[in-house]
């Protein structure tokens, strides 16, 4: 049985030497439901401040083992709801039409979600795909992490110990397979395509007979900007070089922006196999090794990026027959694939439900982007192709990155994998050298091929979007196998950028342009983002921050540290004064001074800064917002000049005035006072604010008339900086905005939630001397 207390040193050394001592034993196979136990395996994890854990074992099996138990530990039940989903049984426990929390696609209802992953399930897809030997599918040390993942997990399940009220003694907490963890990594690669799109599939019908609208091309482009810019997922990260550090070392900032409630969020640890791997950071829940984090010498962090993860190809339906599609002047019949769900009905009993989905040689059949229609009418359907749905190589990519010693060797490893779905990497190491590279998995759809292959209607969305449209009656209109590319389907890996810079790089989810203002990336592909077009006040005011800086002077880690959390609303160092003036011209008295007198930060304690968010996000809708307009030769200072005569910017102030005032609040109130989460009865200040204001902690609240922002939906999560120095030992500090776990009955349920609200900070422990003086060690040896 495992053992937990706190130990001194002496009995932590004795600890570790027998964890890592040689085992024998194999670990146990299989049983014939696949259940994995944990015969065989061993790991000690060492606990420091905050709950972070620090795990060791002899082995990739070893460590996966105490990787699952620790994460078990911390989060269960929203482990347990995930494996849940991926078994397609939601419907079951909780009905049909109720709601997934969309952690592992956008479903809707948990009907959707079933009928997507009981297709995958009944597919083999993933089977298949784990077959595969490396680089194409898992490694080893993949498959072994995975093996020990799942018998870890299970190992907590068999102590009986869990104590969150939302899982306890539930009947859908059951043990699991190393299939199931391997279905999570599939699935977190399918999240910008399929995933997306789980609703559209399962909608997907034959025409009934009522005549349709072709699609608009202009709405469907908006969609496609809207999906990006409304996500729950998002980032910003500055690498630093010596050219831009006080000590000519590496130096990174990651600040992903994610859900802080559902099975999406980032959980924290430190993985440590003697001679073979020592890295710590960040891993998305259920994921076998860190995700964003450093090693000694080389930290990264991911941005999600602008390349558009899917195409859609327009099917020319057979004459009289709308499921049957023709290619090169050939009938290809569609696949009818009837899924049945086991649904919990209202008086509790389980009934079938039935669902469908039709399949071409191109990708499921969709009827809507988003909710743009695209009608499936007698002559025309549209197909998804989703590149990410043969991708299993996720956890290859991070584990690879885990190992790089240098910049150069992370971007070997995002070659060398080409497992990234859907994000930038920028990284910084030791040597003082700073790297962005969007390197991911992009459908195999140059410039020169879309010009070639795109519909009429395709040519039109691409340019503007980025979403291709194929003419699938051409079978030479498929994405092929480009140069260096370990898929079919998938776009070249030189084909991408990379920039490599001494001083800096820096990415808050705009396009690849603009990485750093000095060298600005032109001339790729469309589907990999946009070239001199408009920033987000985001990107702007993070390239804005840095370059004040090096003003000043070059940087340190506190310097990065202070960056981050000083909570620069840069929509109101723009337009704070220019609405000041007018509210004068408006003669709205004291509104007035307190914009006046504003600080321009979003703090909590800032007074002002709830006014001004009220306005903005009215005002930043209005189509002319700024008097001077976006320009290519200047676009971190385009556009700018508030318009004050802009009728719609006037009444977004008068609005935002009357909706304070109706509901109470005052118009100087502390930002903290109405901007805040509720922990096991404790009200939690939080700082930062909406995308739209430009500020780096990007907070997104649900708004609660009469009383503010009362709880935080996403935003910044696992936050980073990496300092190198001369020495071994890397300089952390860290914060994990919602904490280690989600079970209230935890220590670590909100501690570095209140850290957070006071922009405090964790001097995370990595080497082993700092980890052993630890004044809040704890250990586990499991075995």
């Amino acid at each position: 049985m495992p053992r937990t207390g706190p130990r001194r040193l002496g009995t932590v050394t004795v600890l570790l030497a027998a964890a890592l001592s040689p085992v024998t034993a194999s670990a146990t196979p299989a049983s014939a439901e696949g259940v994995h136990g944990g015969r065989g395996l061993s790991a000690t994890i060492r606990y420091t401040e905050y709950g972070i854990p620090h795990i060791v074992a002899r082995d990739y099996a070893g460590l996966g083992f105490g990787t699952g138990y620790a994460a078990a530990r911390d989060n269960v039940c929203l482990l347990a709801q995930g494996m849940v989903t991926l078994r397609g049984e939601r419907s079951r426990y909780f009905g049909a039409e109720a709601a997934p929390d969309q952690s592992l696609t956008s479903a809707t209802t948990n009907l959707a979600s079933d009928v997507f992953f009981r297709e995958i399930n009944a597919s083999g897809v993933v089977e298949r795909l784990a077959r595969r030997p490396a680089p194409y599918g898992p490694s080893r040390e993949v498959r072994d992490l995975g093996r020990g993942w799942a018998a870890g997990y299970n190992e907590y399940l068999r102590e009986g110990k869990i104590t969150d009220p939302a899982c306890k003694g539930a009947p859908w907490v059951r043990p699991i397979t190393e299939l199931d963890v391997t279905r999570r990594g599939y699935a977190l690669a399918m999240l910008g395509g399929s995933g997306r799109m789980a609703d559209q599939i399962a909608a997907a019908r034959p025409p009934s007979g009522t005549a349709q609208a072709a699609p608009d091309p202009g709405r469907i482009a908006a969609e496609v900007r809207a999906m990006t810019a409304g996500s729950d997922m998002g980032s910003n990260a500055i690498a630093a070089g010596r050219a831009a550090t006080a000590n000519g070392r590496g130096l990174l900032l990651g600040n992903p922006h994610y859900p802080w409630h559902t099975g999406r969020r980032f959980w924290q640890m430190h993985q440590t196999i003697p001679g073979k791997l020592d890295v710590s950071g960040g891993a998305l829940l259920g994921s076998v090794s860190v995700s964003i984090g450093h090693n000694a010498t080389m930290a990264w962090s991911h941005t999600v990026a602008t390349g558009v993860p899917f195409s859609l190809t327009q099917l020319r339906l057979a004459p009289g027959d709308p499921t049957s599609y023709l290619v090169d002047g050939r009938t290809e019949k569609m696949t009818q694939r009837r899924i049945t769900v086991p649904a919990r009905q209202a008086d509790g009993s389980v009934k079938p439900v039935a669902g469908t989905q039709w399949r071409t040689r191109y990708g499921p059949v969709v009827t809507s982007l988003g909710s743009v229609p695209l009608p499936w009418t007698s002559t025309a359907a549209y197909a998804l192709n989703d590149p990410n749905a043969a991708n299993l190589r996720i956890s290859n990519t991070s584990l690879e990155l885990g190992k790089a010693r240098t910049t150069d060797e992370a971007i070997r490893a995002l070659k060398g994998t080409q497992g990234m779905p859907w994000v930038n990497t920028l990284a910084a190491d030791s040597r003082g050298k700073a790297v962005y590279a969007q390197i991911q998995v992009l459908p195999n759809i140059t410039n020169e091929f879309a010009g070639t292959c795109n519909t009429p209607l395709g040519r039109t969305v691409f340019a503007s979007s980025g979403v291709a449209i194929l003419d699938g009656a051409t079978s030479s209109c498929t994405p092929g196998h480009a140069k260096g590319a370990l898929q079919p389907g998938i776009l070249s890996p030189d084909r991408y950028p990379v920039l490599d810079r001494p001083d800096y790089v820096t990415n808050s989810n705009d396009s690849h342009w603009l990485a750093n203002p000095e060298r600005p990336l032109e001339g790729f592909d469309r589907i990999i983002g946009t070239e001199r077009t408009t920033r987000s006040l985001r990107t702007r005011s993070g390239l804005v921050a840095v370059e004040d800086q090096l003003k000043k002077g070059r940087f340190t880690r506190q310097d990065m540290q202070d960056l981050v959390f000083a909570n620069r609303n840069h929509a109101g160092e723009l337009a704070a004064a220019d609405t000041a003036a007018m509210c004068r011209e408006m003669d709205l008295g004291q509104v007035c001074d307190v914009l006046a007198r504003w600080d321009r930060t979003a703090g909590t304690g800032s007074r002002g800064a709830l006014l001004f968010d009220r306005y903005w996000r009215r005002a930043a809708r209005a189509a002319d917002l700024w008097r001077v307009p976006f320009d290519a030769s200047d676009p971190v200072n385009t556009p700018r000049d508030l318009n004050t005569a802009s009728p719609a910017v006037r009444a977004a102030l008068a609005d935002a005035v009357a909706e304070l005032k109706g509901a109470g609040i005052p118009l100087d109130a502390p930002l903290g006072d109405h901007q805040y989460v509720t922990r096991n009865g404790a009200r939690i200040p939080i700082g930062g604010g909406t995308e739209s204001q430009g500020i780096l902690n990007k907070i997104e609240a649900t708004w609660t008339p009469g009383a503010g922002y009362t709880e935080v939906e996403h935003g910044s999560s696992y936050v980073q900086v990496v300092a190198f120095g001369r020495g071994r030992c890397p300089d952390v500090r860290t914060v994990l905005t919602y904490s280690q776990s989600a079970d209230p009955t935890s220590p670590h349920y909100a501690d570095q939630t209140r850290l957070f609200s006071q922009n405090r900070w964790v001097r995370t422990p990595f080497c082993e001397n700092d980890i052993r003086r630890s004044p809040a060690l704890k250990e586990i040896r499991l075995r």
